[in-house]
């Protein structure tokens, strides 16, 4: 039987080649890890040689931490509702730069140059340590790390997230990324399963008194461009943060004062000389119309507001001023990534001992204007400087006891002054708030912010002095607590915890 011709082994080539393109990519995955062990029995890098030839050198300069702040920040700035209240920002802050902590912390912990503790102190190594990082490794772990948190947290934001991504990279966000497989992926899950089930889903409503003289009732505005309303209880806003897992206290009842001033009861708390002085003040200082407040203590009010929607908030104002002291400082990527997780975390439990303190003591305190009003007279109409964008009278819909911004403003400093080991500093703080008078404003010390954003609220006529300084008290209070207890340098010899 003759031999077929040559050209029969040509179509059985070609029918060959599908099967094998399709084997290819069905054990990409495969090549890859092997790649990966390869690289590590030679100790070389593995994200080195398990990137695809089309990964590119990204080309872009400045701290990647600090750029992921500013797009986390107009992420705040887009939020609506109880997503833009102020525990859960600065809950997203701490888990995206927990996480991007703990990415940089695998980082370093592979390459032998771990100094400090991971958060929840579960260090993570991906090569031996005489492998050599590949190129643009420690960036793109950050990048890599900050787009998943962000892009998780704030899905509605996921094209402009997406797209600053690419701006960053010069590649797409869905592209092969090695470092996803072997570090990006854990530290997500890390953080995730840690804030699983900590109570800041839940949707309960206010449900407490509000009826007793002195006990918190909604303000009654109206709802007026994007802000919410305040008319009736289930208007108040995030009403069990205080019940949410911190971060790093033990409970957000941890710093609370046993009951406001040692007060047990709204009537003994209205009969008291000390409360009459605590109305009066805010009435006079804190009116629309005041002629005792000064002109820098109305600069104060609105430079540190930020409760409109379309702004960055407090706790976003805040993580702002952290990027501006770490650039003045000249931080390394490292530093600058710890800094930002211990303002963050602080800021986080700030947030829930705030809302502990407002909501679940004896005493929910009403506002000023509540307290005024009540006095009747000329003080029925009495209006507090505090304004939505329309210039409408506004306070937040949520008790006085203690001050927000005084916690997170007092939190922040506290981290700032731990960190550095010193208060003296200056630097420029910056507001964005639509009533501000100032866009920036000169700070001398860390202590400063303090100060101001404990009384702005007084200035604004949306709190009582107790309420400032008892809230500066917690928020210092956290600060210490915070940096006492997490992100701790390392000991040689000392076992990590797990």
């Amino acid at each position: 039987m003759p031999l077929k011709p040559n050209h029969g082994r040509t179509s059985a080539t070609q029918s060959v080649l599908p099967r094998l393109k399709y084997r290819a990519g069905r054990h990409l995955g495969r090549l890859r890890a092997v790649a990966v062990a390869g690289a590590l029995l030679a100790g070389l890098s593995p994200v080195a040689a398990a990137a695809p030839q089309t990964a590119a050198v990204t080309g872009h300069k400045g701290d990647p931490t600090q750029y992921w702040n500013k797009v986390l920040l107009q992420t705040f700035r887009n939020a609506r509702g109880w997503d833009a209240s102020p525990g859960k920002l600065s809950r997203s802050g701490a888990m995206v730069f927990a996480a991007i902590y703990n990415a940089e912390s695998a980082y370093q912990n592979t390459y032998g140059t771990l100094k400090y503790q991971p958060y929840l102190n579960r260090p993570l190594k991906y090569a031996s340590e005489s492998s050599e990082p590949g190129r643009d490794e420690e960036e793109r772990l950050i990048d890599r790390t900050a787009y998943r948190m962000i892009s998780e947290l704030y899905p509605g934001d996921k094209d402009y997230i997406d797209a600053r991504y690419e701006a960053r990279t010069g590649r797409s966000p869905h592209a092969y990324e090695p470092l996803d497989r072997l570090v990006v992926d854990r530290v997500v899950r890390q953080i995730n399963k840690a804030r699983a089930d900590d109570g800041s889903d839940n949707p309960e409503l206010y449900d407490g008194d509000t009826t007793t003289p002195g006990a918190w009732r909604p303000t009654g505005e109206e709802a007026t461009d994007d802000e919410g309303a305040c008319k009736e209880p289930s208007d108040a806003v995030t009403p069990n943060w205080g019940k949410v897992k911190p971060f790093v206290l033990r409970s957000g009842s941890q710093f609370r004062p046993p009951t406001l001033r040692g007060f047990t009861s709204y009537d003994e708390m209205l009969a008291s000389p000390e409360y009459a002085r605590q109305v009066d003040e805010v009435r006079r200082v804190g009116a629309v119309d005041s002629t005792e407040r000064t002109d820098d203590q109305t600069v104060v009010g609105w430079f540190w507001n930020h409760d409109l929607n379309g702004t960055y908030h407090p706790p976003g104002q805040l993580l702002q001023l952290t990027g501006t002291v770490a650039k003045k400082f000249k931080l390394d990527t490292y530093d600058t990534t710890r800094l930002f997780a211990l303002s963050a975390l602080s800021l986080a439990d700030a947030g829930i001992a705030a809302w502990d303190s407002k909501l679940d003591s004896p005493i929910n305190e009403w506002r000023p204007v509540s307290a005024i009003r009540a006095t009747g007279g000329a003080n029925a109409t009495w209006e507090p400087l505090s304004a939505d964008r329309s210039g409408a009278p506004w306070t937040p819909c949520f008790p006085a006891w203690t001050s927000g911004h005084a916690n997170f403003t007092a939190a922040w400093a506290g981290a700032m002054q731990h960190y550095f080991d010193r208060d003296d500093v200056s630097f420029t703080a910056h507001s964005e708030d639509p009533h501000t008078l100032v866009l920036s404003r000169q700070m001398n010390s860390f202590s400063q912010v303090a100060q101001e954003g404990e009384f702005s609220r007084l200035w604004l006529g949306v709190h009582f002095r107790w309420d400032a300084e008892d809230g500066r008290e917690i928020g210092t209070n956290v600060a210490d607590y915070v940096f006492d207890n997490a992100l701790q340098p390392t000991r040689p010899g000392r076992p990590d915890q797990r």
